[in-house]
């Protein structure tokens, strides 16, 4: 069990505890229990780089503690 932190910048940190072997959209259907959004109004990225839901934790080398960005689409 990994746990991932993830911040909007508009105050609001969810910390979500998940498998590295889950996929994006596992990740972003943890985050929306969390915060009562919508799954597939969540974008996940770092940087410029935004994730893609099929792709796992793992080949994107997200570990625990790690900190991603968190956007409403």
């Amino acid at each position: 069990m990994i746990e991932v932190v993830l911040n909007d910048r508009l105050g609001k940190k969810a910390r979500v505890k998940c498998n590295d072997d889950d996929t994006i959209g596992d990740l972003k259907k943890l985050v929306a229990a969390q915060t009562g959004t919508r799954a597939d109004k969540i974008r996940i990225q770092k940087w410029y780089t935004v994730y893609k839901d099929h792709i796992t934790l793992k080949d994107y080398e997200i570990h625990d503690g790690m900190g991603l960005e968190l956007y409403y689409n």
